[in-house]
């Protein structure tokens, strides 16, 4: 799952709250904001579902770099799942908090493009970890299940179940932060590895290496994200190339990403909207998945829906229909006899999910995310905003600096795990990656099972 990537969204959408009363004024008649005061508690009223529960479990853990001279500290917190069951739960400020933190900060003729979002606006983890838990946060194994289906169809079935446990329902008005050029977020599960990496940050580009040595699956992505203002929302294509690669079956699985939308009108909402294409070269298979949500007029009728087919090429012969909803449960069925089959069950998969831990201290990275943002963390969860506010600051400033530095000496900046290029296909540009390191050892910080 993925959050757009960048603060500037997040200040249109309050900027555009600010500057659109009257056309709610219209929407929603029983009730009509007099004042500006007044308009803002309506707006709060409006999205008092948007504090939707996150569970975080605080964990603190120190290390030692290397050299032994400054200790690390990880501050983890719980992955975006279905639910809240935690007692340390991590709540969204209310939006009329939210608005105010922003009209603070933000003057008549500011820059916004070197703006530097507060922290209330933040969920305590970044963009990179949102972007690996994804991958790595479930209960249930289903990409034991893609590399051992006995037959072609079932593992593509199962690599489709795999990709929508990919998206979470996610928070209006808040965001991870944009992790800094080189951050690193490091992670394992089971025998999966997972390793991701900025490898870019003028255009935010992520990369990512996962493998699982004893089911013999790798994966090799790249996500970066392109926002346009429509108007009464914000549509972020979510570009680049996921590839999924069954060793032992021979078998290389090539996917996209529907389009993240931030909707401000007629009620605030965060959907997956778009189309998706599986495919699978080898076997001739193909899935095409449509993402579909609530209409203009809020009616949710296709509400966090999924419909689809999968087809076998060149002929493109329908062989089973696809249907369901991403947050409850997808089936397909064999059009030849009308059977039908559930591929996935959100509730199994991304419910009561367990917080990721440090296993091993001493080989955390200073790179790391949980490193790099942890009393950024510690000052969101303790609702601590000055102290949260500082910590990003610094972080921010000093980002700034080393770039600085770099264009003064002339140095251009190489990703330590991953080899980053950028081709132009049809006018546009398109980025790929391939890992430095083909075996991935376990990682420091471990999911329990």
């Amino acid at each position: 799952m993925f959050y757009t990537h960048s603060s500037f969204l997040l200040i249109h959408t309050y900027l555009w709250l600010l500057c659109y009363p009257f056309s709610l004024r219209a929407i929603y008649k029983d009730s009509r904001p007099t004042s500006f005061f007044s308009f803002l508690k309506f707006q709060f009223m409006c999205s008092n579902y948007i504090s939707e529960k996150m569970d975080t479990k605080l964990q603190v853990n120190e290390g030692v770099k290397e050299n032994e001279e400054e200790e690390l500290a990880a501050v983890l917190t719980s992955p975006l799942s279905l639910d809240g069951d935690s007692a340390n739960e991590y709540r969204a400020p209310n939006l009329l908090q939210r608005i105010f933190s922003l009209l603070k900060n933000v003057r008549p003729g500011s820059d916004l493009t070197r703006f530097s979002l507060p922290a209330i606006f933040n969920i305590p983890k970044s963009q990179l970890q949102c972007y690996g838990e994804s991958v790595y946060c479930v209960n249930d194994d289903i990409l034991s299940r893609c590399a051992n289906g006995g037959t072609p169809l079932e593992r593509l079935a199962s690599v489709i179940g795999w990709s929508i446990s990919m998206y979470r329902p996610l928070m209006f008005g808040v965001a991870p932060y944009n992790p800094i050029l080189g951050e690193t977020h490091y992670a394992s599960r089971g025998n999966l590895n997972v390793l991701l990496e900025q490898v870019s940050h003028h255009p935010p580009v992520s990369a990512l290496h996962a493998t699982n040595e004893k089911d013999n699956i790798e994966m090799i992505w790249c996500q970066y994200a392109i926002p346009k203002f429509q108007g009464t929302s914000i549509e972020t294509r979510v570009l680049g190339k996921r590839e999924l690669r069954l060793l032992n079956k021979g078998e290389s699985y090539v996917m996209n990403s529907p389009n993240l939308v931030i909707k401000f009108l007629p009620v605030p909402d965060v959907e997956w909207l778009g189309n998706v294409t599986i495919q699978c070269r080898e076997s001739g298979l193909e899935a095409h998945l449509c993402y579909k949500g609530n209409s203009f007029l809020g009616r949710k009728g296709n509400y966090r829906s999924v419909r689809g087919k999968i087809v076998s090429s060149p002929e493109m012969k329908t062989l089973y229909e696809i249907n369901g909803r991403w947050d409850r449960s997808v089936t397909i069925e064999d059009i030849s006899n009308g059977k039908s089959t559930v591929i996935y069950n959100a509730k199994d998969v991304i419910s009561s999910l367990k917080t990721p831990i440090v296993k091993e201290p001493k080989e955390l990275w200073a790179s790391e995310s949980a490193v790099i943002w942890s009393k950024v963390n510690e000052g969101i969860l303790s609702k601590s905003w000055d102290k949260a506010n500082d910590a990003k600051t610094a972080i921010e400033e000093k980002e700034r600096e080393l770039a600085r530095s770099r264009m003064l000496k002339g140095e251009t900046w190489v990703p330590k795990h991953f080899v980053l290029s950028g081709s132009k296909e049809t006018g546009e540009l398109v980025w790929e990656v391939e890992p430095k390191n083909i075996k991935l050892t376990t990682a420091p910080i471990v999911v329990p099972l």
